[in-house]
C-alpha cells in the first residue's frame, strides 16, 4: 500500500478510484470516541475503476456486485483504521481474482450404486402390484 493508491496483483488502484468516509466509532470510549472520526468506510466501484475490462468482469462476477465496501473501526487511530480497510480491500480483491480449483471427477461407490439399483427394483415391484393381474 502506497500513498498513491493500492497495489494488488499486477494492478495498481489509483487513489482517485477509492472513496473514503470517516465517522465516529461505535461502542465505549468516552469523549474520544464521541468526538473523533476514526472509523473508516472505504468504497471501491469496480465499474468506474481504471482496471482492465476483463479484470473488472471477473471480479464483478466473482463478488456478485460492482461496489466493494469495507469498514474498519477496531483501532482508536484513524490512520490505523485506514490501513486496515485498505488491507481488507486488497485481501477481498486477491481472493476474488484467484482462479477456482478444477473439479475432480468422481465415480459413485459400488455400495451407493447397489443401493440405487435396489431402490429401483423395489419401486418397480410396487408399481407392478398396482396393475390388474392378467388371468
Amino acid at each position: 500500500m502506497s500513498q498513491d493508491g493500492i497495489k494488488f496483483g499486477n494492478w495498481d488502484i489509483p487513489e482517485g478510484d477509492l472513496e473514503e468516509s470517516f465517522d465516529t466509532s461505535r461502542g465505549p470510549g468516552g469523549q474520544h470516541a464521541n468526538r473523533s472520526a476514526t472509523a473508516v468506510t472505504l468504497r471501491f466501484d469496480l465499474e468506474a475503476s481504471s482496471l482492465p475490462e476483463d479484470v473488472i468482469a471477473r471480479l464483478t462476477g466473482r463478488l456478485g456486485r460492482s461496489v466493494v465496501v469495507v469498514t474498519a473501526s477496531e483501532s482508536r487511530s484513524q490512520w490505523r483504521n485506514r490501513a486496515l480497510a485498505r488491507q481488507r480491500l486488497v485481501e477481498i480483491l486477491e481472493k476474488a481474482s484467484k482462479p477456482r480449483p478444477k473439479r475432480r471427477k468422481t465415480k459413485p461407490t459400488r455400495a451407493s450404486n447397489e443401493r440405487r439399483l435396489e431402490e429401483k427394483r423395489h419401486r418397480s415391484e410396487i408399481k407392478k402390484k398396482r396393475q390388474t393381474p392378467e388371468w
